[in-house]
């Protein structure tokens, strides 16, 4: 009866929004009939066989133009999405533990230029790979020409790696030997525990050489936890989950909110989507958003709703203020909004990013000069997306925040994320 109840307002919720959705359009300057275009390119996907459906948020200046769900949330049970479906977001999860980092930076904890060792005197006197022996996963090293920063975690030039995903199969094999986990889905051991183990482990390179996508921020949470005396959980939720009323986002989703999180599905060789049922990545549950853990990852821990990741994204917009409170300095939004990867630096080919590509310290890639031919973004454009195929950007030139959810592991259909950018760009009446 509740679920029936939630879902009768969930409708009648929706009816409203498409009810002013017009309204609201005209008002924002976008055109009603263009925005349907963004029906198509979803609807697309689900006919296709791509996508169980999906869950789509266009906000703006501060007004919301499109809200709607797609599909199914469990296509074997016929549940329909809800556009308050709760969302694994992955790596999402980077920009809020970013957040949490420079919060306590404008504290005075730490400084940007401050070496890790600084506060985990295991990274003191880092080694570089040299060279790997895949028969028994011997190596050598040689030492690294500097320690690693705060900074260099921020924006992935510390040249640590990632294990199980998006990374050089060879730092890889390393990681997975010495049990160093992705923190996608971790629930066993602690952060510390293994960032401990991580700083006994090479480095893919010498810090500030490349970009390398990898546990930066699975680090910088145990930092956080250092810094502020609190557990990641707890420091996150009293000073960003809570003041931005972002009451859906978890590491370990609550047993009453459950029956929200969407079902991860997968395509198979046939080109079928069939629901998950096996483990991923390192032997990790499926629905470890349901399970109780101890690892709590900054990187990709966390579980959202598109709703949530909107009033995330609205602080930036509004250069630290959330409903009228300052949660963050407006200097520090502009830094943590500036691109950090100079001339010099060298993008790492795994995974794969655009040419000239541009990170901040945010957790997001930026539109700059240097890259604005690639996309119809504005300059100054940031966001970024999440492994199980959940998208997300703000655009403060055009006051637009746009969201787009969908649940699949290792999806060869991740450009979704670039049609659905295509859709609301052209939409823009004005």
């Amino acid at each position: 009866m509740k679920e029936m109840k939630r879902i009768v307002i969930a409708f009648i919720g929706l009816v409203t929004i498409l009810h002013v959705r017009l309204l609201y359009a005209q008002q924002a300057k976008f055109s009603h009939e263009r925005l349907e275009r963004i029906d198509a390119v979803v609807n697309k996907h689900i006919d296709a066989g791509h996508i169980p459906g999906a869950t789509v948020l266009i906000i703006k200046n501060g007004e919301i133009v499109y809200n709607k769900a797609f599909g199914y949330a469990d296509v074997e049970t016929k549940k329909t999405m809800q556009t308050d479906n709760i969302f694994r977001i992955a790596s999402q999860s980077k920009a809020i533990t970013s957040l949490a980092a420079m919060m306590l930076w404008e504290d005075g904890k730490f400084l940007l230029d401050d070496p890790i060792s600084k506060y985990i005197p295991a990274f003191k006197n880092p080694k570089v790979l040299v060279s790997y022996n895949p028969k028994d996963g011997s190596y050598t090293t040689k030492p690294a020409n500097r320690e690693i920063t705060i900074r260099d975690l921020l924006r992935h030039t510390s040249g640590i790696a990632y294990p199980a995903v998006f990374s050089d199969p060879t730092m890889w094999s390393i990681y997975e030997k010495a049990d160093v986990p992705s923190g996608i889905g971790t629930t066993k051991s602690t952060v510390r525990q293994k960032m401990e183990l991580l700083a006994t482990l090479p480095l893919q390179h010498n810090p500030g050489e490349r970009f390398t996508y990898g546990l930066n921020t699975d680090l910088l949470g145990y930092l956080i936890e250092i810094w502020s005396g609190e557990p990641l959980d707890k420091f996150m939720k009293k000073n960003i989950l809570t003041p931005l009323e972002m009451d859906d986002t978890y590491f370990h989703i609550p047993e009453k909110e459950q029956h929200r999180l969407v079902s991860l599905y997968e395509t198979t060789m046939e080109n079928k989507l069939i629901k998950v049922k096996h483990p991923i990545y390192e032997g990790v549950n499926a629905e470890f958003p349901k399970l109780q853990g101890s690892y709590l990852s900054g990187g990709a821990g966390l579980s959202s709703t598109m709703a949530d990741m909107a009033k995330f994204y609205s602080l930036y917009l509004n250069k630290g203020i959330f409903k009228g409170k300052r949660l963050i300095g407006r200097k520090t939004v502009e830094l943590m909004l500036t691109n950090q990867l100079g001339n010099q630096v060298i993008i790492s080919p795994l995974p794969p990013q655009p040419e000239n590509f541009q990170f901040t310290l945010g957790g997001f890639s930026v539109v700059t000069e240097k890259n604005r031919y690639l996309s119809i973004q504005s300059i100054g454009s940031f966001g970024w997306g999440g492994a199980f195929n959940t998208h997300g950007w703000a655009d403060p030139k055009e006051g637009i925040i746009a969201l787009l959810f969908t649940q699949e592991y290792l999806s060869p259909w991740y450009s979704i994320g670039e049609e659905f950018q295509t859709a609301v760009y052209q939409a823009i009446a004005d």
